[in-house]
């Protein structure tokens, strides 16, 4: 008896889903493009400040930790 509640539950469940995923606003071809490339871009910079931090840092140390 649990195990065909458990299924019943489950199908309900994916037929909700199903509906729900019809009402979802996909973006275009072109929305997806622009959206990853400002993703990209933001990543380039953030992995570029932080790399430039990382290296400024290690200038300023490695003097101090090798003297």
């Amino acid at each position: 008896m649990a195990k065909r509640n458990f299924w019943e539950k489950t199908k309900k469940f994916l037929r909700e889903v199903k509906i729900e995923l019809k009402k979802v606003n996909w973006p275009n071809q072109k929305e997806v493009f622009s959206y990853t490339l400002v993703v990209l871009v933001t990543v380039l910079f953030v992995a570029l400040f932080i790399g430039g931090i990382d290296l400024l840092v290690s200038k300023l140390i490695s003097p101090i930790i090798f003297n």
